[in-house]
């Protein structure tokens, strides 16, 4: 298949500190394997892949900060944490043939570029895989914001949210046995109806930009593909979109 007949060419895949784990914390060798593998697929076909990564796995700021630590303190440890699932994914990438880059937020000369928009735009046209950590290098902001402000300035097409549920629903689906799964919706009606999308900065980046945001289950093989080539899978939150469940209308 080639990149021509996707829907996408360039987007920017969004992955939880969680993804890196198993069922422990931590940084899991296998799970790592497994999603380069996944955005080798796709790579390889032609497609230009960025990647922000969070740091959940290894860090969770707000339970210190629960403690007293002060924000802007465990913010920039949970900018460190994203750099090592940033180093791990890159290794994991490179022992599989797949050339790439990792680029941060926060100078870190020894083990990583700076990021700069126009060398991360070159690295992309010549086909490497462009890992972005460390957020947005400044505290108060979220990984999803930094994986919106990243999409717009790389110019990608789309945002690819890999989590572990397969798209929106209009509940919690692990605790509310009724829950439906949105099958496409607006920005504007996400944020109304407080779904957990992306944080609102976030949200309104990608809303003022016109950059849709596909939420998929990464656990299942072949989805970034089947995302990228159109496939109707998880969610598709976007401008001007008519609300749609699975299984019938809003």
């Amino acid at each position: 298949m080639q990149a021509s007949t996707a829907r996408f060419s360039r987007v920017l895949i969004k992955l939880s500190g969680e993804a890196f784990a198993s069922s422990a914390n931590g940084v899991d060798v296998r799970t790592t394997e497994t999603m380069a593998r996944e955005i080798a697929d796709v790579a390889r076909s032609g497609i230009s892949i960025a990647v922000v990564v969070g740091g959940g796995n290894i860090w969770r700021g707000k339970e210190h900060e629960a403690a007293g630590m002060e924000r802007a303190t465990a913010d920039y440890m949970g900018m460190l944490a994203t750099t090592i699932n940033a180093l791990a994914l890159q290794d994991a990438l490179e022992r599989i043939g797949v050339p790439s880059r990792v680029q941060t937020a926060i100078a870190m000369h020894q083990i990583a570029e700076p990021y700069i928009r126009r060398r991360a735009i070159r690295h992309l046209e010549k086909g490497r895989v462009v890992i972005f950590a460390a957020g947005t290098g400044n505290p108060y902001f979220t990984t999803d914001t930094a994986a919106a402000l990243r999409a717009v300035e790389v110019g990608a097409q789309a945002i690819l949210k890999a989590t572990k549920v397969d798209g929106i629903y209009t509940s919690d689906p692990k605790k509310d046995p009724d829950a439906r799964r949105f099958e496409r919706i607006d920005y504007m009606d996400a944020l109304n109806r407080g779904l957990e999308v992306m944080d609102t900065t976030a949200m309104a980046l990608c809303m003022d930009n016109r950059l849709p945001i596909l939420v998929f289950d990464m656990g299942v093989s072949g989805n970034i593909r089947r995302a990228i080539y159109g496939e109707a899978i998880g969610t598709y939150v976007g401008k001007n979109e008519a609300t749609v469940i699975a299984g019938g209308a809003a």
